[in-house]
């Protein structure tokens, strides 16, 4: 059964740092695509940061520079390292994995991310 678990979150002033973990357990970390998504009050939900199979990430615009998606193979765990926080930044953060797919030649991932953690709020103070 694959849980996911968030943790890190809390209110920093605007600058500031949080790293965010998310506790894997059910499946094999390291083969599948693993992400960080956020959602603000009245916002659809924001794709933040992704890891994929072969370690290639991606981030949004917004945090590029800001933010390091990372994860620890051996403790199962997905990390989120986020820098110069700003009030903007403030929303729940959730952590979500999906198994990829082969296909000529390399692993992708999937476009939808299918299991998901409870989040953690991560509030940034001007």
């Amino acid at each position: 059964q694959v849980q996911l678990m968030e943790s890190g979150g809390g209110s920093v002033q605007s600058g500031g740092s949080l790293r965010l973990s998310c506790a894997a357990s059910g499946f094999a970390v390291n083969w599948y695509c693993m992400g960080w998504f956020r959602q603000a009050p009245g916002k659809e939900r924001e794709k933040v940061a992704t890891i994929d199979r072969d370690d290639s990430t991606n981030y949004v615009e917004s945090v590029k520079g800001r933010f390091t998606i990372s994860r620890d193979r051996a403790k199962t765990t997905l990390f989120l390292q986020m820098n110069s926080l700003k009030p903007e930044d403030t929303a729940m953060y959730l952590c979500a994995t999906v198994a990829p797919y082969y296909r000529s030649g390399r692993w992708y991932c999937p476009p939808d991310f299918q299991f998901w953690g409870q989040g953690t709020q991560v509030t940034v103070s001007s």
